[in-house]
C-alpha cells in the first residue's frame, strides 16, 4: 500500500554526482502544460535511507521539491499519479499511471547507473540481451541449488522439526560455493533493478525483503 505523501519545502534538486551511482536513483518525466508548456516532473530516491534507515522519494517539478513520501509511494500529479517503489537491489517500479489507465516508465538521469544502462541498451542491444539473459540464468541457478539448502536448514530448527520431521536436501554445496552464488545472484538481481525489471520468486524469492 502507498503511503501518503508529505509537502515538500521547495529546495533545489541536486545534481546527479558519479559517486552516487549505487547509492541514489533519479528518474524524469516531461508533460505538456497549458499554453504549450511543459513541465519536468523528478523523482529522487536516495537508496541508503536516511539516519533511521528509511528510503524517502522525493518529487520535484521543475528542480524545486514538492512532496516527499516513504516507500511505496503515490504522488498524484496533473493528469495522473507517479508510482515509486524498491527492493534490496534498487528502484522497481517508477511508473507515470494517467488516468485513463495508462502507465509509462519515467526516463532515467544520463548520468545514473539506470540511464547508463539504458545508454547501454540503446547503443549495444545485442550486448544488452545478452547480459539480461545471464542474469535470469544466474538467479534460476542460485533459486534451483539454493531453496533445497534453505529449506533443510529451517527444518531442522526443533519446534519445525517436531512439527514437520526434517528435510534432507539432496544438494550440498560448500560454504565458498554457497557463498559465491549468493554473490553472484545479488549482483544479477541488481542488474535487473537498474531496468527496473522484478520478478517477486527471482529476484525476492530468496535475498529480497523490498516493499
Amino acid at each position: 500500500m502507498a503511503r501518503k505523501a508529505k509537502p515538500g519545502d521547495g529546495h533545489a534538486l541536486k545534481r546527479f554526482r558519479w559517486w552516487q551511482m549505487f547509492s541514489r536513483s533519479l528518474f524524469h518525466l516531461q508533460l505538456s502544460a497549458a499554453a504549450g508548456t511543459t513541465q519536468l516532473w523528478s523523482v529522487d530516491v536516495r537508496l541508503g535511507g536516511d539516519s533511521n534507515g528509511e528510503v524517502w522519494a522525493q518529487l520535484y517539478l521543475d528542480g524545486r521539491n514538492q512532496a516527499r513520501s516513504k516507500l511505496p509511494a503515490a504522488f498524484a500529479i496533473p493528469g495522473g499519479t507517479i508510482e515509486v517503489a524498491t527492493s534490496n537491489y534498487g528502484v522497481k517500479r517508477c511508473h507515470y499511471v494517467s488516468d485513463d489507465g495508462t502507465s509509462r516508465v519515467l526516463m532515467p538521469d544520463p548520468a545514473s547507473a539506470e540511464g547508463r544502462r539504458a545508454r547501454l541498451d540503446r547503443k549495444r542491444p545485442t550486448l544488452s540481451r545478452a547480459i539480461g539473459f545471464v542474469s535470469v540464468v544466474v538467479l534460476v541457478v542460485a533459486l534451483v541449488l539454493g531453496v533445497p539448502q534453505l529449506i533443510e536448514d529451517i527444518t531442522r530448527i526443533p519446534p519445525v522439526a517436531e512439527a514437520i520431521g526434517t528435510f534432507v536436501s539432496p544438494i550440498h554445496l560448500p560454504v565458498w560455493m554457497n557463498i559465491s552464488l549468493i554473490v553472484a545472484a545479488i549482483v544479477a538481481s541488481t542488474e535487473r533493478a537498474l531496468r527496473m525489471r522484478y520478478n517477486w520468486i527471482l529476484d525476492g524469492g530468496l535475498f529480497d525483503g523490498g516493499d
